[in-house]
This record gives C-alpha cells, sequence and structure tokens, in this order.
C-alpha cells in the first residue's frame, strides 16, 4: 500500500496553488493522473520520486516512510533510495552507450538485461546506440532501463505523447506487459482518454491541485450526454456483455463513449477497429469505418 498525504505551494502561469493529494494506492495498481496542463499531476510525481520536496505531508510504502515533513529528523528519502524507476518524455538514454549499455549502467545484470530487451522485443538491436534507433525503440530502451532496478513503483510521465498513434498502440503494450511481469505498482501521466482506458485499474484526476474524480477507469472516463444527431470516427476499444446486451467502448477524439451493439454488430467488429458512430431516432449506429489499425 502507498499512502501519500502531502502539500506543496506551486507557482505556476495561471498563478499560486496548494497541490493538495490524498491517496491510498493498492500494491500492483495502474493509476493513471489526469487533468488539465498545471494541476499539478508532474509535481505529485516528482514528489513520490524524491526529486522535489513538500512544505507538510507524508509518503509511506509499505511499511517504510519515504517522506515525513512533519517528524523531528524531516524524514524525506533521496531518489536513489526509493525504489522507483522513471521514465520521462525526452527518452534521457546515454548517447556513447549501447541499449544493452544503458541498461548494464543501471545494475549489471546481463542475463536480467537480456529478458527485459525480449520483452519489449528489443534484443535484437542491443548492440546498437541510441542515434540508430527511432522514437519508439528508445522509449522501450527508457521502459527497460526503468525496470532495471526491479521497482517498487514505475513512474510514467507522458512517455507516449510524442509517438504517432501505431507506436501508442504498440508501446502501450510493452507497458501493460511489463507492469503485469513484474507486479510492479505503476503511476502514469496522460492526457489521452484512450490509453488511460487500455492501461489503467484506476484514474485520478486533479484540477487546481485537488483531487476532483477518483475511481475506476470506467467509472471516471466515460460520459455520456442527451441523444443528438451525430457522425464521427472512432477506435472500438473494448466489447462488453451487460446481462443480455452486448456494450461497445469508442474513443473518439478525447472522448469515450458507450454505445449498445446489436448482435450482428458484436460479431463483426473486434477492439482495435475504427468505427463509424453516428445516430438515428437516438438510436446508435455503429460500422465498420475502415481496416483494423496496423500493429507494430
Amino acid at each position: 500500500m502507498i499512502e501519500i498525504d502531502i502539500c506543496k505551494r506551486l507557482h505556476g502561469a495561471s498563478g499560486e496553488m496548494d497541490l493538495e493529494v490524498k491517496l491510498e494506492i493498492k500494491q500492483g495498481a495502474f493509476v493513471a493522473l489526469a487533468g488539465e496542463s498545471g494541476s499539478g499531476k508532474t509535481t505529485l510525481l516528482r514528489i513520490l520520486a524524491g526529486l522535489e520536496t513538500v512544505d507538510s505531508g507524508v509518503i509511506r510504502v509499505g511499511d517504510k516512510k519515504w517522506l515525513d515533513a512533519g517528524s523531528k529528523r524531516g524524514i524525506n528519502l533521496p531518489p536513489q533510495k526509493r525504489k522507483i524507476g522513471f521514465v520521462f518524455q525526452d527518452y534521457a538514454l546515454f548517447p556513447n552507450m549501447s541499449v544493452l549499455g544503458n541498461l548494464l549502467y543501471v545494475r549489471k545484470d546481463k542475463k536480467f538485461a537480456q529478458k527485459l530487451l525480449e520483452l519489449v522485443g528489443l534484443s535484437q538491436l542491443q548492440d546498437r546506440l541510441p542515434a540508430a534507433l527511432s522514437g519508439g525503440q528508445k522509449q522501450r530502451v527508457s521502459l527497460a532501463r526503468a525496470m532495471m532496478g526491479r521497482p517498487e513503483i514505475l513512474l510514467l510521465d507522458e512517455p507516449l505523447s510524442a509517438l504517432n498513434p501505431e507506436l501508442r498502440a504498440k508501446l502501450q503494450q510493452d507497458i501493460l506487459s511489463l507492469h503485469e511481469a513484474f507486479g510492479t505498482t505503476t503511476v502514469m501521466v496522460s492526457h489521452d482518454p484512450s490509453e488511460m482506458y487500455r492501461l489503467a485499474s484506476r484514474v485520478v484526476v486533479l484540477n487546481h491541485g485537488k483531487v476532483v474524480r477518483n475511481g475506476a477507469a470506467k467509472e471516471v472516463l466515460l460520459h455520456t450526454s442527451g441523444s443528438q444527431k451525430f457522425s464521427f470516427e472512432g477506435e472500438l476499444l473494448e466489447i462488453y456483455k451487460v446481462d443480455v446486451l452486448n456494450v461497445g467502448v469508442v474513443s473518439i477524439g478525447n472522448q469515450l463513449v458507450e454505445v449498445v451493439l446489436d448482435s450482428s454488430e458484436a460479431s463483426q467488429l473486434r477492439p482495435g477497429d475504427i468505427v463509424s458512430l453516428g445516430t438515428k431516432a437516438f438510436a446508435p449506429l455503429v460500422s465498420k469505418a475502415r481496416k483494423k489499425r496496423m500493429k507494430l
């Protein structure tokens, strides 16, 4: 269990605000932090990592205190003593080291490093320098390197924001595979609803430094409003059953919507399909728009 109860005064572009967060995160959970830019998401990640201080508060991981700003001794474990892995947007790889060398810099365990590279599909590229890799390959190296220390907590700060949709889908699967393979508690900052829906078991929404929503991904991300005529294309993320009904979850822009599918629609569609979503007389119509997105 991770217990967070912190307060920090922030000075942002929109003025001063207090980041006040009280959360409990179960071991092995995958939590997404959402909210507008400047709401405190990245700062919270950096506080967890020990890269920023707080004005007051406590962070406890299991039976150990990582932070206690109110104690006489002022407990604040440095980053190297917190069992964390951190993946940034900009890869942060050592340009003069090979792919394998970047991992071995964290820990001299070649067997484990090669296992991680195999998990993210980079075994054949272990001797290449970062300059010879694509953006998606560099980010996979960053993910593998973050896992080299067998972290208790993996922190992801919008690691896929610079990648195209096809690469994002591949890297999302890599992130989920590593999370599940090692039972790591993962906390990810994201602005992408479909990404959070695919990966997170829980979504925490921050607004001006405060937690305004906190719950299961479906509960937080799915919003429906009154019926209206529309026609949009989106990606089908999931089909699940509620009693005898088939329900599809579709990502359209920055929104997720649920629609009821009849049995013929449900049998012809698969997650990953690009679908056309429209209404006629208040009844949603869902049909495949084009071929399924390529998986790399």
